[in-house]
C-alpha cells in the first residue's frame, strides 16, 4: 500500500471507531457526523479508484445503509 492508500485506511479505521463511541454513548449527533466523515473517505477512495473492499464493518455498512435509504 502507498502512503496515500494507507493514510485513507488508517482514517476510515479512526472513523469507524469514532462512529462506535458515538453510538455507544448515545450521542446520535457525532454518530451522523462521523457517519458522514466516513462517506466522505469512501467517496475520496473512489475518485481514486482505491478498492476499499473489507474496510467498512458489516455493522457500519448497515448505520450507512440506514442513513442512505
Amino acid at each position: 500500500m502507498g502512503e496515500f492508500v494507507t493514510t485513507l485506511h488508517d482514517s476510515v479505521l479512526d472513523v469507524q471507531r469514532d462512529i462506535r463511541q458515538a453510538r455507544s454513548g448515545g450521542d446520535g449527533y457525532r454518530e451522523q457526523l462521523f457517519s458522514g466523515r466516513l462517506v466522505d473517505l469512501l467517496a475520496v477512495a473512489q475518485r481514486h479508484d482505491v478498492d476499499v473492499d473489507g474496510w467498512v464493518d458489516s455493522d457500519i455498512l448497515a448505520v450507512l445503509g440506514d442513513r442512505n435509504g
